[in-house]
Parts: C-alpha cells; structure tokens; sequence
C-alpha cells in the first residue's frame, strides 16, 4: 500500500540559461537508499566517575586552607590599618571617588579655621568650569544661528587652558597653603588669583 514517490522538496538541476531540452532528466534509481538503522544494546552502562570521599574531603580541606589565609591577611591588613592610625600618618584621598583627578581632602587635611575659605575657593573653581561650559553651550547657539566659527573655537581653547591653568594657577596654591598655613605661600595664590 505505501508508495514510494519521487521528494517533492528535492532541488531539480536545471540551468536557467540552458536549452532545457538537451538535458536528460534523472530519474528515481539515482536517489540513495537511507542506510539501515543500527542496533543499539540497552544493557549497556555507562561509567560516569564520581567524587570518593576522599576527593571532597580533599576539596574541603583545600577550602578551609584558603578561608584561613583570607582571614590572616584580613587580621594583618587591620593590624597595620590600627597601626598607621596611630602614628597620626594622613593616607591621602583622591577626589572624585569613582575617577580620581586630584588630591582633595578639606576636611582633615586644612585647619578648621581656614576650611571655609578653602570651601568657598572649591566652590569658585567649580563656578568658573560651569561659566565655562556655559560659554560653549552659548557660543555654539551663536554660531548655529550665523556667527562664525571662530568664536567657538575660542570657547574651546578658553575651556581647555582656563580649567587646568585656575587648578594649577591658584586653587592648588591656595590648598598648599592653606594646609600649612604659610603666609608666603598665600602669596602666590594672591599673585594669579588677581590676575585671573
């Protein structure tokens, strides 16, 4: 009762381009018979190795070495944390947090008396990046609206040179000394904060 036919899915080789009328056809001999399938034993086992006791007894000693160490180093690195404590040694911080840029640490590093000065110097310095930002943000509006470029290129050297020459100009100074409190070195500060 079962045919069989020809596979409707099978690719004919024709060429579009050829005169189809000289190419024999192939007929349904050429096809391969499917192979015969093979036997397959159910008895068979299959050996999967599994951990002894040794083995995880070994394991679990090898992870209680390791717990021990972490704790030694954790005990040791605490020792010398209490001991630099101690000596009053300042480990210095850098600010910002997340991507360092400069040493910034106004709290314990100037004197109490002078850290509302160093504050308000912090918050100028910030002030003058914000201008400064704000002046490309304008500038760019003015060039977009037909003001040349020139302008703007200004702004971006002006916002290049301008933030790291403040810092290393005046603000730096002014942290040195405000953290000795030297009046000499307040000079400095005066000298290109005036000239700003």
């Amino acid at each position: 009762m079962a045919r069989q036919d020809a596979n409707p899915f099978a690719d004919e080789e024709t060429n579009p381009f050829a005169d189809n009328t000289s190419v024999p056809r192939a007929s349904n001999s050429s096809y391969l018979k499917p192979l015969p399938p093979e036997p397959h034993d159910r008895g068979a086992t299959i050996d999967i190795p599994l951990d002894s006791d040794k083995d995880l007894r070994a394991k679990e000693m090898e992870l209680q070495a390791k717990e021990n160490e972490l704790n030694r180093k954790e005990q040791e690195l605490k020792r010398r944390e209490d001991a630099i404590a101690k000596t009053g040694v300042v480990i210095e911080e850098n600010w910002p947090d997340f991507f360092p840029l400069i040493h910034h640490d106004i709290p314990n590093e100037i004197p109490i008396h002078l850290q509302k000065i160093q504050y308000v110097a912090f918050t100028t310095l910030l002030g003058l990046i914000g201008c400064l930002l704000w002046n490309i943000v304008a500038v760019t509006v003015a060039w977009i609206k037909g003001g040349g470029p020139t302008i703007w290129l200004m702004s971006i050297i002006y916002f290049i040179s301008g933030v790291p020459g403040a810092y290393v100009l005046w603000y730096r100074p002014l942290y040195r000394a405000s953290r000795t409190d030297g009046a000499l070195k307040f000079g400095t500060f005066f000298v290109f904060y005036v000239v700003r």
